[in-house]
Order: structure tokens, then sequence, then C-alpha cells
């Protein structure tokens, strides 16, 4: 059996690799960060080197 440790981030415009453990989990969804999670309020960035997302 094989245990999923990292995944992209639910953020439909991350390119981020989120490693469970570090994930920050909503709506049983793993992302990056709070401004992913949180769909970006004011249009913030996730902040991650080579990462552009935004809504």
């Amino acid at each position: 059996m094989t245990t999923v440790t990292q995944m992209k981030c639910a953020c439909s415009d991350c390119l981020c690799i989120v490693n469970l453990s570090d994930a920050v989990m909503k709506d049983e969804k793993a992302y990056c960060g709070e401004a992913c999670a949180n769909g970006h309020p004011q249009g913030s960035g996730c902040g991650h080197t080579g990462c552009g997302c935004h809504s």
C-alpha cells in the first residue's frame, strides 16, 4: 500500500506541491497556505517562489 504524503495545492491556479503534514486543510482539501485556503482575500498570492497564483 502506498501512502500519499504530498499533493498539488487544491487551489486551481497554484503550482505548489504541499506535504500533507504541513498543509492547511479546509473542506478536506490540502492547501499550501492560508491565502489559497481562504480563496485569496484581497487578491493575495501564496507568496511561494515561482508561483503566481491569485484569484
